[in-house]
């Protein structure tokens, strides 16, 4: 079963697959002509839009890379590795370091943004984004933690000399799919009398929660597929962060 923490362009997705996809759009300006390292390509779709901007990229994740058409660019080249640290990376040598979507699953993540920093150009920057834990709905059990704005910032500013911490936000449309959302999944935790939820080893609970995630995306789509479908990466907007962004677009320079 596709897991639904790695989102798709399944139609069940779109609300989630189109926050990472303005990410992904966002991001276009800093890879513009550079050398790039992306940390946690996932399924590709992300890297499929980058590529054709960098200089030179690099792309890391611990599965093998399903989108083998796009090894045939001359400046792609793709490692399968588990991190940190960023094994047989060079230091000083990224303009540009891509991880969208990746340090909420990093156990150690101090130095997970340690070995970034080391392989980054002096100048060079981190582009980076992450839930935020104050519009997470439920606990996420393929998450070893999510942030707050101030935790995040604090992790980066250790190392980074500026932070740039802004907030990922939705019109209308995105606003009417989260609240629908938020009154299904408040519907399924009813039911957990013993809060096992918060009470489990995370392990034990990725199964269960996969199920049951790709359970209520599918009733939501059955249930209003014009609204789900109609979401696009252009109801997406970065503003000022604060705790009602749903993810946090970061920018750190070395």
């Amino acid at each position: 079963m596709q897991t639904a923490e790695r989102s798709s362009a399944a139609l069940s997705d779109n609300f989630v697959f189109q926050r990472h996809q303005h990410a992904y759009q966002e991001a276009i300006p800093y890879v513009e002509n550079a050398v790039v390292l992306e940390v946690g390509t996932g399924t590709g779709y992300g890297t499929k839009r980058l590529l054709p901007h960098a200089k030179q990229y690099v792309g890391i994740d611990k599965y093998n890379f399903p989108f083998p058409e796009l090894k045939e660019f001359y400046h792609f080249t793709f490692y399968r590795m588990k991190i940190p640290p960023l094994r047989n990376i060079e230091s000083n040598y990224f303009d540009t370091v891509v991880s969208f979507q990746v340090i909420e699953h990093i156990q150690e993540d101090e130095h997970f943004i340690r070995e970034i920093f080391r392989v980054l150009k002096e100048g060079g920057k981190l582009v980076l984004t992450t839930p935020n834990i104050k519009m997470s709905l439920t606990r996420n059990p393929w998450h070893v933690r999510e942030y707050t704005a101030e935790e995040l910032y604090k992790l980066l500013q250790k190392y980074f000399s500026v932070v740039n911490l802004k907030g990922v936000y939705g019109n209308e449309k995105i606003t009417a799919y989260y609240e629908q959302n938020k009154a299904s999944v408040a519907k399924l935790k009813r039911w957990d009398f013993l809060n096992l939820e918060y009470r489990l080893p995370r392990k034990l609970l990725q199964i269960p929660y996969d199920i049951l995630n790709r359970f209520n995306r599918r009733k939501l789509l059955k249930q209003n597929t014009e609204l789900v479908s109609q979401i696009s990466l252009q109801d997406y907007y970065l503003g000022d962060v604060s705790d009602s962004c749903y993810d946090f677009f970061c920018v750190a320079t070395k």
